[in-house]
């Protein structure tokens, strides 16, 4: 970050969170709620940082994002199934050796159907937005059911790892184990984003093919394979995305893709359409919000993020960050 980077809006977070203090009624609470809102932000952030890179670098509105999510969810169940006695030990390590093959299943299968659905669906689309949001979610709709088709329409329970039950303990405040997972892979996912984005050749390549398609390929590179690289890279993270959420649920249905796209759809309009740091922000709100009010006042709660979308945009219409020329 340089001296004319914005710091305004990193000061949304902490401002939030000492708002709330004085409202939840006691420290222990105020921090169980924290934690807990942080993860679920993280969560959400790596959900929605694939459609980050994916409008962000080669502006397409994929609506049917979800359906990567859900995929992701239940090719982990699959391999959590086959896997059960390392599910069930008493080993963190042990747990691990099931965990990260799942999540690095789920990451490939997700990446491989995103190719497939580049190719097929948004290809033809390319810088027809309205006509994106239409195919897109048709492709979606057509993934549920190929999902209820392969693994059935139920709900599928898909419980932690015996290590990551329970919580830490700190006086009277109880920190579950599994969203400080969340939180530090989530952190990891941004800082390899901006790294990947900032510091790498392919990075600068992508960056410089949004602003000048034309003479990145005049140098010999081809940049609609940087492209499909970005929506396969997009896909799999959302695919990294809906195994955590699955593991925060500890239950996995076909529309799960659906029913968090609102979420993500709201983070992404807050970060400014396309910053990877304004989706940080934006999802890390997301999660306060959503654990504050419905701590405080759960009738609330289901707009409550709606009003913090709103509130932002008035503040600043284009988002915390927003995306040059967008």
């Amino acid at each position: 970050m340089n001296k004319d980077f914005d710091y305004k809006p990193l000061l949304l977070v902490p401002l939030l969170a000492l708002i709330a203090l004085p409202l939840t009624g006691s420290a222990s609470t105020w921090l169980t709620l924290t934690v807990a809102g942080l993860a679920m932000g993280m969560i959400v952030f790596v959900i929605a940082s694939g459609l980050t890179l994916v409008f962000g670098l080669m502006d397409v509105l994929n609506f049917g994002h979800g359906v990567f999510i859900a995929l992701g969810a239940f090719v982990a169940t699959s391999v959590f199934a086959a896997m059960g006695s390392y599910v069930e030990a008493d080993s963190f390590w042990l747990n691990m050796v099931a965990l990260l093959p799942a999540m690095l299943v789920a990451m490939a299968v997700a990446g491989a159907l995103g190719y497939v659905f580049e190719r097929v669906i948004v290809k033809p689309v390319y810088g027809q937005h309205l006509k994106q949001i239409l195919i897109t979610m048709g492709g979606m709709i057509i993934g549920e059911e190929l999902i209820k088709v392969i693994w059935g329409p139920q709900q599928i329970a898909m419980p932690l790892p015996v290590s990551l039950r329970g919580a830490f303990i700190f006086g009277e405040a109880a920190v579950e184990k599994y969203r400080v997972l969340a939180v530090l892979v989530g952190l990891l996912v941004f800082l390899a984003m901006v790294w990947t984005l900032n510091r790498t050749k392919v990075g600068l390549l992508i960056r410089a093919g949004v602003q000048d398609r034309e003479m990145v390929e005049s140098l010999g590179y081809r940049i609609v394979r940087l492209f499909i690289g970005v929506f396969v890279a997009g896909s799999a993270l959302a695919g990294l995305g809906g195994v955590m959420w699955g593991l925060y649920q500890q239950t996995v249905i076909p529309q799960m893709g659906a029913q968090v796209n609102v979420l993500i759809f709201i983070v992404i309009i807050i970060g400014g359409l396309g910053s990877t740091t304004g989706a940080l922000i934006g999802a890390l709100l997301v999660g306060l919000m959503a654990n504050y009010t419905g701590f405080l006042a759960p009738k609330v709660a289901l707009f409550s993020n709606i009003a913090l979308m709103v509130a932002i945009l008035l503040w600043r219409p284009q988002g915390v960050y927003p995306v040059a020329n967008r």
